[in-house]
């Protein structure tokens, strides 16, 4: 384990530095503004942000005397990124990557229209994008034909910062 990710466990073993994290997926916040959020003290929660910092979870912007922070959701992803299981499989030419995917996880489809899209892997529900070999695809699992060796990055979206949108359209 490295330097870097002892300090990442040690900023996330806080249930107040969670709570602040958890505030900064949603907005960016003043230092003020997380200490009344959270109704403790601003040297306190001064004394979490530099954890943070020092784990690289959290940045800081100064703008003269006024000091935004943000939360650094890449590096928080790619700490979770080591968690992911990896597999070795070998396909016959002109399976799909569906086939492949079914033969390491457990894989609930739904169907909509022509096309079949994955709504849940190893019992865990959400939605799914994929990459092959570092590269989005345009095509759904069941339509990738492997043709050649490659190198597919599953991943689950997680919805970080949620927004919801009530549209109303005028007349």
């Amino acid at each position: 384990m490295s330097q870097t990710d002892n300090k990442v466990f040690k900023a996330m073993s806080s249930s107040t530095r969670l709570a602040i994290l958890e505030h900064l997926a949603v907005k960016q916040m003043h230092i003020s503004g997380l200490a009344k959020a959270l109704n403790i003290s601003v040297p306190v929660v001064a004394k979490h942000i530099k954890i943070l910092e020092e784990a690289e979870l959290v940045e800081r912007q100064e703008f003269g005397k006024t000091h935004i922070l943000n939360i650094k959701t890449p590096n928080i992803s790619s700490i979770l990124d080591q968690f992911a299981g990896e597999h070795e499989i070998e396909m016959p030419k002109g399976a799909t990557l569906l086939d492949a995917l079914r033969s390491v996880s457990a894989i609930d489809i739904k169907k909509v229209g022509s096309s079949e899209f994955v709504v849940s892997a190893d019992g865990e529900e959400g939605l799914f994008m994929y990459e092959v070999n570092g590269n989005p695809s345009d095509k759904t699992v069941d339509k990738y034909v492997l043709d050649e060796d490659i190198t597919i990055v599953w991943k689950r979206l997680i919805p970080v910062t949620q927004k919801k949108l009530s549209i109303k359209i005028k007349d």
